[in-house]
């Protein structure tokens, strides 16, 4: 057996059309379409990044289960060209984050962390350099 591909990440949301308008404004996905669960009861809202479908977000209202605080997903990672173009868009429009700064990994990969409006941790990551040759 072999993965293929993350198809997508769930994100439990209190209010799916504020959430959609954040991730498809702030974050910059694109939104793909909403839906009901079977159960008529939870809403799912799936969007995916500029490059197309290959990982979606799978936005979720309607769970009435108890989560914790980060009980909503962990975090989530979005691939970026430009860390810091991305940290300053960010900062001005406002949106709060959990550290002040960038944060560079020993391989030259950098990121920062940002709240969603549930309070979930979201990350603008850019890659380490490749190697050449």
């Amino acid at each position: 057996m072999a993965v293929r591909k993350l198809e997508h990440v769930g994100i439990m949301v209190s209010d799916l059309e504020k959430s959609i308008a954040f991730y498809t404004e702030i974050v910059g996905l694109k939104y793909l379409y909403t839906l009901k669960h079977s159960n008529n009861v939870i809403r799912l809202a799936f969007l995916s990044g500029t490059d197309g479908g290959e990982s979606e977000v799978e936005l979720i209202e309607g769970y009435d289960g108890q989560l914790a605080e980060e009980g909503r997903t962990h975090h989530v990672a979005f691939t970026v060209d430009d860390v810091d173009a991305e940290f300053k868009r960010i900062t001005d429009l406002g949106v709060p984050l959990k550290d002040t700064e960038i944060t560079m990994l020993p391989n030259g990969a950098r990121y920062f962390f940002f709240y969603g409006p549930d309070g979930e941790f979201l990350e603008m990551f850019q890659p380490a350099a490749q190697p050449q040759g």
